[in-house]
């Protein structure tokens, strides 16, 4: 058998190449070649004999077709080994298609990064010089969904450290209007230290009666304790939590808390303001923090009432991280991953304006949790010290 390592580090080799044009007619060739002998493998495996030696089904080869198919490597014209009562069905190839698996795979990327199909069409002509249809790209996008049917109904692990939760709104078409619908995304700390999405769901607007829906499924799906649920101030978002799993404890977002106090007060106080009120949420312990918000009413209350009274409202679930290390603190006063990826699906999504279906919108925002999930293989950073800390405060629940 060749040793493939030594002909990839074979100086000679390369040396045949004159310049890049030769290197991608070589790989071409490869690439024909691979699939032939693939193909007449499969039919081995399939007549349970190999090529000159007698079938012990009864069935024959029967000579070979030609087909011409489309992947990566451009355009080739392949030769398909055939059988005598035509039962081959090959792999590879598929009857009726002639497009590879990797050209499917590229399709998709495009697609998930936010290209109609008129775009993917032009993009596959000039990258690789023929045609590929818009019927047979969206027959390949169409495929997504089964896809995303079985992910959103996967079981899930019965416990997670901390689950944020948040919504995206899109634009999506219904009825002959454009309208606002809003994707809920969760996101689990898993008890490996890896982050998970664990769902996506769509609904009208965001609120606490939707996510009593979204709670619900996932407990269907196997989750039976959330140690820690970190959201933005929804109003009876606390309680929606609690009514599904009633252990966990529920972190408001301060930076939420803090856009929101901010939005009714003037822009020329706005710097002071902010200034101000970071001694709350920076202070070492809860107690610290009560005083500075007695000490930033004091000189803000008679002008922004308001904006004072909305940190005494959610007083309790914005403090809640108090109770916890400064490790685990950090993880859980804001909701900022589950933001900085909804940012990433806004990048993916950003070339449409609005999307002509429910299943269009599910299929794109799937598409592109998979692109910007690719790197959340590695646990969070210092889980060692954080699992430890868990392990102190929730030992029976962890389950470890």
């Amino acid at each position: 058998m060749m040793d493939k390592e030594k002909l990839l580090n074979d100086k000679d080799f390369y040396k045949s190449f004159k310049n890049s044009e030769d290197l991608t007619s070589f790989f071409k060739k490869l690439h024909k070649n691979a699939v032939e002998h693939i193909l007449e493998s499969e039919l081995d495996a399939h007549l349970d004999n190999q090529k000159h030696q007698k079938s012990t089904t009864g069935n024959y080869r029967n000579g070979h077709g030609n087909k011409k198919i489309k992947s990566s490597f451009g355009e080739s014209e392949i030769s398909i080994p055939r059988d005598r009562e035509a039962t081959f069905e090959p792999v590879l190839v598929p009857k009726r298609r002639n497009i590879i698996d990797g050209l499917e795979n590229i399709i998709i990327s495009f697609y998930a990064k936010g290209m109609s199909v008129s775009d993917i069409e032009e993009q596959i002509r000039e990258m690789y010089n023929f045609e590929v249809s818009s019927s047979t790209i969206s027959r390949i996008t169409n495929a997504v969904t089964a896809d995303v049917l079985a992910w959103q109904n996967r079981p899930l692990d019965e416990v997670y450290l901390i689950v944020w939760m948040d919504g995206i709104v899109f634009k999506v078409r219904e009825n002959s209007k454009v309208i606002n619908k809003t994707v809920y995304l969760a996101v689990g700390l898993n008890r490996e230290g890896k982050k998970e999405v664990l769902g996506m769901w769509l609904g009208k607007k965001e609120s606490s009666s939707f996510w009593m829906s979204v709670l619900t499924d996932l407990k269907a799906r196997g989750v039976e304790d959330i140690l820690i649920t970190a959201t933005d101030n929804l109003n009876g978002f606390t309680q929606t939590i609690r009514s599904i799993f009633p252990e966990s404890k529920t972190q408001i977002c301060v930076v939420h808390q803090i856009r929101n106090a901010c939005k009714y007060v003037a822009w020329k106080d706005r710097k002071k303001f902010s200034a101000d009120m970071k001694y709350i949420y920076t202070a070492p312990t809860k107690q610290a923090a009560e005083a500075a918000l007695i000490d930033f009413a004091q000189k803000w209350e008679a002008k922004y009432a308001y904006s004072i009274q909305s940190w005494r409202n959610n007083w309790d679930e914005l403090t809640v991280f108090f109770e916890f290390p400064i490790e685990i603190r950090k993880i859980i006063y804001t909701t900022n991953l589950i933001e900085n990826l909804n940012g990433k699906i806004r990048k993916y999504t950003n070339n449409k304006m609005s999307f002509p279906t429910d299943e269009a919108v599910l299929k794109s925002v799937y598409l592109a949790l998979k692109e910007a999930t690719k790197k959340w293989t590695m646990p969070i950073h210092n889980w060692g010290i954080v699992v430890n800390q868990f392990i102190g405060l929730f030992e029976q629940r962890l389950r470890l």
